[in-house]
C-alpha cells in the first residue's frame, strides 16, 4: 500500500462524520499521546520498566498503527502528500547522509544511503 493509498483509506473514514477532522493542533496532540503509547510499549518489552502484574498486554505493532493513523489525518488536514514527503526525506538521507554511516559490505552501491538495521 502506498502512503496516499492509506490517506484515501483514511480520509474515506474520516468522511462518513461531521466533525470532519480534528484541528492541526489537536492532532498533533493526539500524535504525541500516541507516541508516549508507543514508548510506553517499548518500555515495557525492551526497556527497563516491567508491566505491573494488574496491567494488559499491549500491542506495539497496534500503536504503530495509531501513529501511522493519526499522522495521515495530519497530513490530509494540512493537504501534505505523504508519498511526496516521504521521497523528500529519503532523498535528503540518501544525499546529505550518503557517508555518514559504516556501510555493510556489499551495500556500497545500493543508493539507500544511511544505515540499515537489520
Amino acid at each position: 500500500m502506498q502512503l496516499s493509498e492509506l490517506q484515501q483509506e483514511v480520509h474515506r473514514y474520516i468522511s462518513q462524520f461531521k466533525e470532519g477532522y480534528f484541528q492541526p493542533m489537536t492532532l498533533v496532540v493526539r500524535l504525541a499521546e500516541e507516541l508516549g503509547e508507543l514508548a510506553r510499549e517499548i518500555n515495557h518489552h525492551y526497556g527497563e520498566k516491567p508491566k505491573r502484574p494488574d496491567e494488559p498486554e499491549g500491542n506495539i505493532a497496534l500503536e504503530m498503527g495509531d501513529i501511522l493513523f493519526v499522522l495521515a489525518c495530519l497530513a490530509n488536514r494540512l493537504e501534505i502528500n505523504l508519498d511526496q514527503a516521504f521521497s523528500a526525506t529519503m532523498h535528503k538521507f540518501s544525499t546529505r547522509d550518503r557517508d555518514r554511516w559504516t556501510r555493510r559490505d556489499g551495500h556500497e552501491e545500493d543508493g539507500l544511503g544511511g544505515r540499515a538495521d537489520g
